[in-house]
Protein backbone atom coordinates (compact mmCIF):
# COMPACT_ATOMS: atom_id res chain seq x y z
CA UNK A 1 0.00 0.00 0.00
CA UNK A 2 1.34 3.24 -0.89
CA UNK A 3 2.86 5.51 1.79
CA UNK A 4 1.36 9.30 1.72
CA UNK A 5 3.96 11.45 2.89
CA UNK A 6 1.96 14.59 4.97
CA UNK A 7 2.56 17.52 6.86
CA UNK A 8 0.14 18.91 10.19
CA UNK A 9 0.66 22.12 12.26
CA UNK A 10 1.28 21.22 15.91
CA UNK A 11 2.03 23.95 18.53
CA UNK A 12 2.57 26.67 15.55
CA UNK A 13 5.02 23.89 13.91
CA UNK A 14 5.09 22.18 10.89
CA UNK A 15 5.32 18.70 11.92
CA UNK A 16 6.32 16.24 8.65
CA UNK A 17 4.93 12.85 9.10
CA UNK A 18 4.64 9.47 6.88
CA UNK A 19 1.56 7.46 7.07
CA UNK A 20 0.40 4.06 5.04
CA UNK A 21 -1.78 1.24 5.27
CA UNK A 22 -5.97 1.71 5.81
CA UNK A 23 -7.49 4.29 7.98
CA UNK A 24 -9.56 2.29 10.36
CA UNK A 25 -6.56 -0.62 10.85
CA UNK A 26 -4.92 -0.82 14.49
CA UNK A 27 -2.22 2.21 14.49
CA UNK A 28 1.33 1.52 15.10
CA UNK A 29 3.30 4.95 16.28
CA UNK A 30 7.27 4.84 14.95
CA UNK A 31 9.16 7.03 16.95
CA UNK A 32 12.93 7.66 15.40
CA UNK A 33 15.77 7.40 16.92
CA UNK A 34 19.50 9.91 16.50
CA UNK A 35 20.10 11.01 13.98
CA UNK A 36 17.49 10.02 11.84
CA UNK A 37 14.01 11.18 11.00
CA UNK A 38 10.66 9.06 10.27
CA UNK A 39 12.73 7.65 6.88
CA UNK A 40 14.28 4.96 9.32
CA UNK A 41 10.71 3.33 9.27
CA UNK A 42 10.28 3.00 5.35
CA UNK A 43 11.33 -0.61 5.25
CA UNK A 44 8.52 -1.30 8.03
CA UNK A 45 5.83 0.83 6.22
CA UNK A 46 6.53 -1.33 3.36
CA UNK A 47 6.06 -4.86 5.26
CA UNK A 48 3.20 -4.08 7.40
CA UNK A 49 1.02 -1.71 5.56
CA UNK A 50 -1.28 -4.55 4.36
CA UNK A 51 -2.67 -5.22 7.78
CA UNK A 52 -1.55 -1.84 9.90
CA UNK A 53 -1.87 2.02 9.97
CA UNK A 54 1.39 2.64 10.46
CA UNK A 55 2.65 6.58 11.24
CA UNK A 56 5.98 8.04 11.52
CA UNK A 57 6.32 11.98 12.49
CA UNK A 58 9.42 13.66 12.49
CA UNK A 59 10.48 15.40 15.84
CA UNK A 60 11.12 19.30 15.67
CA UNK A 61 14.65 19.94 14.75
CA UNK A 62 14.91 16.68 12.24
CA UNK A 63 13.71 15.01 9.25
CA UNK A 64 11.37 17.41 7.55
CA UNK A 65 9.51 19.30 10.17
CA UNK A 66 10.15 22.74 11.74
CA UNK A 67 13.58 23.30 13.47
CA UNK A 68 12.96 26.51 15.42
CA UNK A 69 16.32 28.24 16.46
CA UNK A 70 17.04 26.69 20.12
CA UNK A 71 16.84 30.46 21.33
CA UNK A 72 12.90 30.07 19.83
CA UNK A 73 12.25 26.62 20.84
CA UNK A 74 13.17 24.40 24.09
CA UNK A 75 15.19 21.10 22.34
CA UNK A 76 14.44 18.84 25.58
CA UNK A 77 12.96 15.19 25.56
CA UNK A 78 9.86 16.77 28.05
CA UNK A 79 9.34 19.54 24.62
CA UNK A 80 9.58 17.28 21.72
CA UNK A 81 7.08 14.80 23.70
CA UNK A 82 4.67 17.34 24.63
CA UNK A 83 4.92 18.14 20.74
CA UNK A 84 4.14 14.22 19.70
CA UNK A 85 1.38 13.91 22.02
CA UNK A 86 -0.85 16.70 20.60
CA UNK A 87 0.90 15.30 17.21
CA UNK A 88 -1.41 12.31 18.31
CA UNK A 89 -4.64 14.17 18.57
CA UNK A 90 -4.23 16.28 16.19
CA UNK A 91 -4.21 13.71 13.56
CA UNK A 92 -7.12 12.06 15.67
CA UNK A 93 -5.56 8.89 16.57
CA UNK A 94 -6.94 7.45 20.31
CA UNK A 95 -5.37 4.57 20.37
CA UNK A 96 -2.04 2.82 19.46
CA UNK A 97 0.85 0.23 19.55
CA UNK A 98 3.90 2.00 20.14
CA UNK A 99 7.44 1.46 18.68
CA UNK A 100 10.81 3.40 19.12
CA UNK A 101 13.89 3.54 18.85
CA UNK A 102 16.82 5.06 20.27
CA UNK A 103 15.56 9.06 20.95
CA UNK A 104 12.09 7.33 20.55
CA UNK A 105 12.05 5.67 23.50
CA UNK A 106 12.28 8.66 26.70
CA UNK A 107 9.82 10.57 23.78
CA UNK A 108 7.41 7.68 24.25
CA UNK A 109 8.14 6.65 27.71
CA UNK A 110 7.42 10.66 28.79
CA UNK A 111 3.91 9.83 26.37
CA UNK A 112 3.49 6.60 27.46
CA UNK A 113 3.67 7.44 31.26
CA UNK A 114 1.27 11.20 30.73
CA UNK A 115 -1.47 9.22 29.09
CA UNK A 116 -1.07 5.30 29.40
CA UNK A 117 -4.50 4.95 28.34
CA UNK A 118 -4.01 5.36 24.68
CA UNK A 119 -1.14 2.14 24.65
CA UNK A 120 -2.23 -1.22 22.85
CA UNK A 121 1.70 -2.41 23.74
CA UNK A 122 4.86 -1.23 23.61
CA UNK A 123 8.00 -2.25 20.89
CA UNK A 124 11.49 -1.46 21.90
CA UNK A 125 14.16 -1.70 19.89
CA UNK A 126 17.51 -0.48 20.85
CA UNK A 127 16.20 2.14 23.31
CA UNK A 128 17.52 1.98 26.49
CA UNK A 129 15.74 2.31 30.27
CA UNK A 130 18.28 0.60 32.55
CA UNK A 131 21.77 2.09 33.03
CA UNK A 132 23.31 -1.22 32.78
CA UNK A 133 22.57 -0.46 28.77
CA UNK A 134 25.04 2.37 28.35
CA UNK A 135 28.24 1.36 27.08
CA UNK A 136 31.76 2.83 27.34
CA UNK A 137 30.82 5.26 24.47
CA UNK A 138 28.60 7.21 27.01
CA UNK A 139 32.05 7.72 29.35
CA UNK A 140 32.45 10.97 27.22
CA UNK A 141 28.91 12.07 27.25
CA UNK A 142 28.71 11.72 30.81
CA UNK A 143 31.01 14.52 30.80
CA UNK A 144 29.40 16.44 28.64
CA UNK A 145 26.54 16.50 30.79
CA UNK A 146 28.81 17.55 34.03
CA UNK A 147 30.98 20.31 32.21
CA UNK A 148 29.25 21.16 28.75
CA UNK A 149 31.66 23.74 27.79
CA UNK A 150 34.43 21.79 28.27
CA UNK A 151 33.54 18.92 26.62
CA UNK A 152 32.04 19.94 23.83
CA UNK A 153 34.37 19.70 21.35
CA UNK A 154 34.68 15.85 23.06
CA UNK A 155 30.90 15.29 22.05
CA UNK A 156 31.29 16.86 18.49
CA UNK A 157 33.43 13.81 17.81
CA UNK A 158 32.08 11.38 19.72
CA UNK A 159 28.29 12.25 18.70
CA UNK A 160 28.62 14.51 15.26
CA UNK A 161 31.44 13.49 13.55
CA UNK A 162 31.28 10.68 9.89
CA UNK A 163 33.38 8.24 11.97
CA UNK A 164 30.66 8.74 14.65
CA UNK A 165 27.24 8.06 12.24
CA UNK A 166 29.09 5.35 10.52
CA UNK A 167 29.30 3.39 14.02
CA UNK A 168 26.08 4.10 15.03
CA UNK A 169 25.22 1.29 12.39
CA UNK A 170 27.47 -0.79 11.70
CA UNK A 171 28.64 -1.19 15.34
CA UNK A 172 31.07 -3.81 15.92
CA UNK A 173 29.33 -6.21 12.93
CA UNK A 174 32.13 -8.65 11.67
CA UNK A 175 30.53 -8.06 8.03
CA UNK A 176 30.21 -4.24 7.19
CA UNK A 177 29.79 -4.80 3.92
CA UNK A 178 25.77 -5.78 4.85
CA UNK A 179 25.36 -2.03 5.16
CA UNK A 180 24.58 0.71 2.63
CA UNK A 181 27.44 3.52 3.29
CA UNK A 182 24.24 6.10 2.18
CA UNK A 183 22.96 5.06 5.40
CA UNK A 184 25.81 7.16 7.50
CA UNK A 185 26.47 9.87 4.65
CA UNK A 186 22.86 10.96 4.17
CA UNK A 187 22.76 11.46 8.40
CA UNK A 188 26.07 13.24 8.59
CA UNK A 189 25.24 16.01 5.71
CA UNK A 190 21.95 16.31 7.74
CA UNK A 191 23.76 17.17 10.37
CA UNK A 192 25.62 19.35 8.92
CA UNK A 193 22.89 21.71 7.93
CA UNK A 194 23.05 25.32 9.28
CA UNK A 195 21.89 25.24 12.85
CA UNK A 196 21.64 21.74 13.15
CA UNK A 197 25.10 20.80 15.33
CA UNK A 198 23.34 23.70 18.10
CA UNK A 199 19.96 22.09 18.21
CA UNK A 200 21.75 18.54 18.53
CA UNK A 201 24.22 19.27 21.46
CA UNK A 202 21.32 21.35 23.18
CA UNK A 203 18.97 17.84 22.67
CA UNK A 204 22.00 15.94 24.34
CA UNK A 205 22.56 17.88 26.71
CA UNK A 206 19.21 17.02 28.09
CA UNK A 207 19.54 13.83 27.35
CA UNK A 208 20.99 13.30 31.33
CA UNK A 209 17.58 13.91 32.16
CA UNK A 210 16.66 10.59 30.40
CA UNK A 211 19.04 8.79 32.75
CA UNK A 212 17.97 10.25 35.95
CA UNK A 213 14.33 9.20 34.94
CA UNK A 214 15.30 5.46 34.32
CA UNK A 215 14.03 4.96 37.94
CA UNK A 216 10.69 6.20 37.22
CA UNK A 217 10.09 4.23 33.90
CA UNK A 218 11.21 1.13 35.28
CA UNK A 219 8.76 1.85 37.96
CA UNK A 220 5.88 2.25 36.08
CA UNK A 221 6.99 -0.53 33.55
CA UNK A 222 6.68 -2.98 36.98
CA UNK A 223 3.18 -1.17 37.65
CA UNK A 224 1.76 -1.44 34.45
CA UNK A 225 3.01 -4.33 33.24
CA UNK A 226 2.56 -3.17 29.25
CA UNK A 227 2.36 -5.97 26.62
CA UNK A 228 6.28 -5.35 25.37
CA UNK A 229 8.51 -6.42 22.83
CA UNK A 230 12.10 -5.97 22.92
CA UNK A 231 14.20 -6.06 19.54
CA UNK A 232 18.20 -5.28 19.63
CA UNK A 233 20.57 -5.39 17.59
CA UNK A 234 23.64 -7.45 19.04
CA UNK A 235 26.53 -4.81 17.58
CA UNK A 236 25.33 -1.99 19.03
CA UNK A 237 28.64 -0.49 20.51
CA UNK A 238 26.61 2.06 22.03
CA UNK A 239 23.81 0.70 23.63
CA UNK A 240 24.53 -2.78 25.23
CA UNK A 241 22.54 -6.08 24.79
CA UNK A 242 22.39 -6.18 28.70
CA UNK A 243 20.16 -3.13 28.02
CA UNK A 244 17.56 -5.51 26.33
CA UNK A 245 17.56 -8.29 28.88
CA UNK A 246 16.90 -5.60 31.48
CA UNK A 247 13.67 -5.12 30.54
CA UNK A 248 12.59 -8.66 31.73
CA UNK A 249 13.56 -7.78 34.99
CA UNK A 250 10.68 -5.18 34.74
CA UNK A 251 8.24 -6.97 32.66
CA UNK A 252 9.00 -11.00 33.37
CA UNK A 253 6.96 -11.91 30.06
CA UNK A 254 8.42 -9.29 28.00
CA UNK A 255 9.29 -11.21 24.55
CA UNK A 256 13.39 -10.39 23.82
CA UNK A 257 14.79 -11.08 20.59
CA UNK A 258 18.57 -10.23 20.44
CA UNK A 259 19.02 -9.97 16.50
CA UNK A 260 22.31 -10.40 13.99
CA UNK A 261 22.37 -6.62 13.71
CA UNK A 262 23.41 -2.92 14.59
CA UNK A 263 21.88 -0.35 16.46
CA UNK A 264 19.53 0.23 13.40
CA UNK A 265 17.87 -3.45 13.13
CA UNK A 266 16.36 -2.26 9.61
CA UNK A 267 19.48 -1.42 8.05
CA UNK A 268 20.08 -5.38 8.14
CA UNK A 269 17.05 -6.98 9.70
CA UNK A 270 13.92 -5.40 8.55
CA UNK A 271 12.05 -8.84 7.26
CA UNK A 272 12.76 -10.36 10.77
CA UNK A 273 11.49 -7.34 12.56
CA UNK A 274 8.62 -7.18 10.60
CA UNK A 275 7.64 -10.42 11.24
CA UNK A 276 8.41 -10.15 14.94
CA UNK A 277 6.41 -6.99 14.89
CA UNK A 278 3.00 -8.42 13.05
CA UNK A 279 2.74 -11.15 15.44
CA UNK A 280 3.42 -9.24 18.61
CA UNK A 281 0.80 -6.26 17.34
CA UNK A 282 -1.86 -9.01 15.65
CA UNK A 283 -2.29 -10.62 19.03
CA UNK A 284 -2.95 -7.03 21.23
CA UNK A 285 -5.71 -6.22 22.98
Amino acid sequence: MQTRYRTVVVDGLSVFYREAGPADAPVLLLLHGFPSSSRMFEPLLGRLADRFRLIAPDYPGFGHSDAPEPAGFAYTFDRIAEVMARFVATIGVERHLLYVQDYGGPVGFRMALADPGRLTGLVVQNAVAHEVGLGPLWDVRREYWRDRAGHEAAVRENFLSLAAARTRHVGDDPDPQRYDPDLWTDEHAFLNRPGQAAIQLDLFYDYRTNVASYPRWQEWLRRERPRLLVLWGRHDTSFQVAGAEAYRSDVPDAEVYVLDGGHFLLDTRADEVASLVRGFASTGR
